[in-house]
Parts: C-alpha cells; sequence; structure tokens
C-alpha cells in the first residue's frame, strides 16, 4: 500500500506465470495417419477416373464397328427419302419413314439411309432411342459438320440431336448424292472415333503416370 498527495491507493503485485497465461495445448494431429487417408481417397477416385476412360475407350471401338457395319449396309443398298427399304410377305420393296421404322422389324433390309443404316447396324428399329444409335450419330454428325480431328460435343440436348438428325437426312436425300459419298461419310466417322479413342488414351495413360510418380515418392 502507498499513500500520496492525500490519496490512498492500491497496489497489487501477482507474479506473472507463463505457463498459466499460455493457452491450453491440443494433441497434436497424427499427420501420418491423415496421409494415408487422404492417398487413399486419392487413390480411388483416380481408380474411378481410369475405370471411366477405360469404359469410353470401349465404348468408343463398339461405336466404330457400328459405323463399319453401318457402311456395309450402304453398300448393299442406299436409299433416299426413306430410311428403310425391305420386302414384304409378297417379296415386294417397301419403304419405311422414321415415323414407320418399326415395320422393317424382322423382314428383310435390302436398303437404307445414312441414319437408317446407323439405326439397323447399332440394333435395328426398336433401338433407335438407345445410346449406340444416338452416340453413333453423333459422330456422324461431327464428321460432317465440323473439322475432323476437333473434340466430340457429346449428349447433346433433345431438340439439338433431332436438329441434327434432320441435318444428316438432308444432306443424305441432297440432289446429286451418292452412295459412295454416304460411306466416306461413315468412314470419316470412324476416324473420329479413331481420334477420340486415342484423346481418352492419351489422358488415361497420364493419369498412370501420376500415379506411378506417386508411388515412388518422387
Amino acid at each position: 500500500m502507498k499513500i500520496g498527495r492525500g490519496l490512498m491507493t492500491l497496489e497489487f503485485r501477482v507474479q506473472h506465470d507463463v505457463a498459466t497465461d499460455a493457452a491450453p495445448s491440443r494433441p497434436a494431429v497424427h499427420r501420418g495417419r491423415l496421409g494415408r487417408v487422404l492417398d487413399r481417397l486419392a487413390a480411388r477416385r483416380t481408380a474411378s477416373r481410369l475405370r471411366r476412360l477405360d469404359a469410353d475407350q470401349a465404348e468408343l471401338a463398339d461405336l466404330q464397328r457400328v459405323l463399319s457395319d453401318a457402311r456395309a449396309v450402304v453398300e448393299r443398298g442406299w436409299i433416299q427419302h426413306a430410311w428403310f427399304a425391305y420386302l414384304d410377305d409378297r417379296g415386294r420393296t417397301r419403304t419405311a419413314s422414321s415415323a414407320a421404322a418399326t415395320e422393317v422389324t424382322g423382314r428383310p433390309l435390302v436398303g437404307a439411309c445414312l441414319v437408317g443404316a446407323v439405326v439397323d447396324a447399332a440394333g435395328g428399329p426398336h433401338a433407335v432411342h438407345a445410346q449406340p444409335v444416338q452416340r453413333s450419330l453423333d459422330l456422324v454428325w461431327h464428321a460432317l459438320a465440323t473439322t475432323e480431328g476437333d473434340p466430340v460435343a457429346w449428349c447433346p440436348a433433345p431438340d439439338v440431336r433431332m436438329a441434327r438428325v434432320r441435318d444428316l437426312t438432308r444432306w443424305n436425300d441432297s440432289g446429286g448424292r451418292t452412295a459412295e459419298q454416304v460411306g466416306g461419310l461413315l468412314l470419316t466417322a470412324e476416324r473420329v472415333a479413331v481420334h477420340e479413342a486415342d484423346r481418352i488414351a492419351a489422358r488415361a495413360a497420364e493419369l498412370r503416370g501420376k500415379v506411378t510418380i506417386r508411388g515412388t515418392g518422387s
């Protein structure tokens, strides 16, 4: 206690304890265990991406076969202004448009347009809305309308896809078109499938290379 200038002041002295003032210590994070967990999660994501890329490559190989088979259909018989030409029960040649495509099921096919050939090669009229048909037509439209070697824009909106089918139909039905030109477009679409497969293979190889580097601890 000190007294000065008529006033009384109190002075308390408390020993400063650094240990008391410090924040409570927290358990140290086991970084080794956390790192292993993160590595396992990253490995799972990478494996999932690689499976997806492998599946994409397998699908493109199937689409390439569809396009090759469609080319063979055109070579056997190509038509305009209808999707299919077939033989009826009396052996007469009939044609069927897209609206009547199911009439062809089970009947001998003697001709097809560009789109009809793809539909037939990918499973027939009953499979017209199936993915192999739709994605094969994506490749054909890409071969017609874009520069070869550009990436394919997959999965367009339904109305866009229908517009592209109309583009292919108009191209097939235009005056002066030949079966050789139609077969040539399908061959170009096959090359588009090969370009896409090569692009995916490069991405997969790059991803596997990164996994190898991490595995060696570089």
